[in-house]
This record gives C-alpha cells, structure tokens and sequence, in this order.
C-alpha cells in the first residue's frame, strides 16, 4: 500500500499480510503498523508485482518493514471472505493518511484475498520501518497488542497457532538460537512461543527423539553448578 496510485505494477485483488513474531530473552512480540492520523493498527503487508513470484513479493515487503534479508517466512492461509474488509473503513483510511478520498470504482475498494505468511526472528536484529502510509512500525508484546483492523486479528491468531503446531519442524529454519546451546536455552524458547511451563525430563526426552538435535562432547564452562551439555542441529557441524 505505499502507492495507492501504481495499481497497474501489480496483481489485482489479491494481496499479501505478514505476521512477523520476534523473539529474545525470553520475550515474544509481534511487528505492527500504526497509519499515520489514526489510532488503526495492522500487520505489515503490499501487493505482488507482476513480474514477482508469491515468495519473491513476502521477502520484499519483509526486507522493506525489518531491513533483514533471507527471513525464513512460511505461507499459512488465504484470508479470503467476502466480507473481510469494511470499504467505509478503507475510505477513512485512506482519507486520513492520504488525503485522497477513494472513488467507488478504485481498485482498492474492490474485493481482496490476503495471502498470510509468519515468521519468527530475533526482534534484536531487525530494523522496523514504516510504510509511506504510517507513522510507524514497532513491536508490541505477544499479550498487549492493540485492536487491529480487518481481519488482522484473526490472522495473528490463525499465524501463531499455526507456528505453535509446526514450531518442532519449522525450529532450524527460525535459526533464533547459537550454533551451540543448551537444552534449557531450547526450553526456553519453547516455553516463550507456547506460553506455557514444560517439564524439564519430559521436554528433553521428546527434543532428543525428533532427531535434530546432536550432543557435543563439551560442555558448558563456566556454570556455577554441573556444566550442562551443549547441543546443535544436525546438519550445522
């Protein structure tokens, strides 16, 4: 949406929505626009240029909002209902951020599928920038988003379920962690992203059986009490 008037670079009627979730130090967060003379919030998201291939367009949009390249981002849902979208709520919108009131015949006040994708990263690393219609681009604890327009709210609770349920498949291509870790810096993560407490044997006795993790030989110096052991994915040696 940085460009209300270009609609003959891109795809018409279908567009893209990003929830971007970061972790760090035991913190879960989300990446949210905020549209300039508003108090509306949304997820990051833009359209597909023609000359674009799907997977092409979300590294862009994504590279633009976090100023990071090559982010592991999964594909998780078309948001597609008839109803997903308020035009009255475009109109104002737009109005406000751009001063441009929108005909009926605009091509954005036609209707719209949303393809979502999620991604999880170190927030840390990221350089959030807003868009050309807002004031910002920040991140918001897990627990304490703001009301989001559309259907973004059901596409951040669809996208984190969904990285909840895959979280054991998709952990190595996340790469959050060090090349080594410990099993309790593994815990951790989990427990952050489920946002709940786990059983310390029961978790090492599933990580261990899924068959990504390898143990080193060393173990962790420095540790006040036994040195626990460092592990890293297979396949990272």
């Amino acid at each position: 949406m940085s460009n209300i008037d270009r609609s003959y670079d891109y795809l018409p009627g279908i567009s893209i929505d990003c929830v971007i979730f970061g972790f760090h130090d035991s913190q879960l967060k989300i990446l949210l626009l905020n549209f300039k003379n508003t108090d509306w919030f949304a997820v990051p998201g833009g359209f597909i240029k023609e000359n674009e291939n799907l997977d092409e367009a979300a590294q862009r949009i994504l590279e633009e909002r976090t100023g990071l390249t090559n982010i592991y981002l999964e594909q998780f849902y078309v948001f597609g209902d008839k109803n997903r979208r308020s035009n009255e709520v475009l109109k104002a919108l737009m109005l406000a951020v751009d001063g441009k009131e929108l005909s009926p015949d605009h091509y954005l006040m036609k209707r719209f599928l949303s393809i979502g994708y999620y991604a999880l990263i170190d927030f840390t690393k990221a350089t959030p920038s807003p868009d050309a219609l807002s004031n910002t681009c920040e991140w918001y604890d897990i627990d304490t988003i703001p009301t989001l327009i559309y259907d973004h709210s059901e596409m951040v609770k669809k996208a984190l379920s969904t990285l909840r349920f895959f979280l054991d498949e998709k952990l190595i291509g996340f790469n959050l962690l060090p090349e080594v870790f410990t099993m309790n810096d593994l815990q951790n993560l989990y427990e952050t992203v489920l946002d709940t407490k786990l059983l310390r044997t029961n978790f090492q006795r599933k990580m261990l059986s899924l068959g990504i993790l390898e143990r080193l030989d060393k173990k962790m110096t420095g540790a006040a009490n036994k040195a626990p052991y460092l592990y890293r994915f297979t396949g990272n040696s």
